[in-house]
């Protein structure tokens, strides 16, 4: 990892901008920084970044806004940064679209595990992950859908291409994988690379949930992707490959 990876640091507390600052250019990023929201959004609209460490308490804009208005428009990696240690506050960000969510105090070494797992993540569709299998060995078909692991596409039975973020991306493929197989919270917390989180946490929930509003008819009544009540959930349906 290197300077091909840019960095956006949105803090509005100068000497924790600064350190964050020296912290990732000292792990050889480029680095841009904002103190306003305001900023933010003009550097947002003039450059290109891999990821936003993001503090939820700004001056002239809600953090979470703010999230989940970038995660609208692009798959930009977004970590939170916050005093706030409710779960809540962690499930809302989640809600939002974040990647991943550090409370301060934080420990500097552990911030960097986090962000370099998550740009991790981000290579892996800039790098078109070639498919070691025959032609279309990447690809699943199930009750219409049709999602591709090479380009990171999920296609609807209508022929429109669902947005999904990268967790969302990496969860959806672990239970099409095995489909009709239960997999624990855990398993899927490794499958999204997710190995920071709190044994306790909800990360996996709020990710189901938001799959559920993207591909289910009813969320209310899911078909496609089941709960194990006190132990994780199961793709149903019959899977295709290519």
């Amino acid at each position: 990892m290197g300077r091909d990876y840019h960095i956006l640091v949105l803090e509005d507390e100068p000497a924790t901008c600064a350190m964050l600052a020296t912290l990732m250019e000292s792990e050889g990023f480029r680095v841009s920084t904002a103190q306003r929201a305001a900023q933010a959004h003009d550097l947002v609209a003039h450059h290109r970044f891999d990821l936003i460490l993001l503090d939820l308490n700004l001056p002239d804009e809600d953090g979470l806004y703010i999230a989940r208005e970038m995660r609208a428009k692009s798959d930009v990696g977004i970590i939170m940064l916050t005093s706030r240690k409710e779960d809540i506050d962690r499930v809302i960000g989640l809600e939002m679209g974040a990647d991943d969510y550090v409370t301060k105090p934080f420990f500097p070494r552990e911030l960097v595990a986090r962000v370099k797992n998550l740009l991790r993540r981000l290579n892996m569709p800039r790098a078109g992950r070639r498919a070691d299998g025959p032609p279309g060995s990447e690809v699943r078909r199930f009750d219409g859908w049709e999602m591709d692991l090479a380009k990171r596409s999920l296609i609807d039975p209508q022929g429109l291409e669902i947005n999904l973020t990268r967790a969302e991306f990496d969860l959806l493929t672990a239970l099409v994988n095995s489909a009709g197989r239960v997999l624990s919270r855990d398993q899927l917390l490794d499958a999204i690379g997710s190995q920071f989180w709190t044994p306790v946490d909800r990360t996996i929930d709020v990710l189901v949930s938001r799959l559920r509003r993207k591909m289910e008819v009813d969320p209310k009544s899911p078909a496609m992707i089941l709960t194990s009540h006190g132990f994780g959930y199961k793709f149903a349906p019959s899977v295709a490959v290519g």
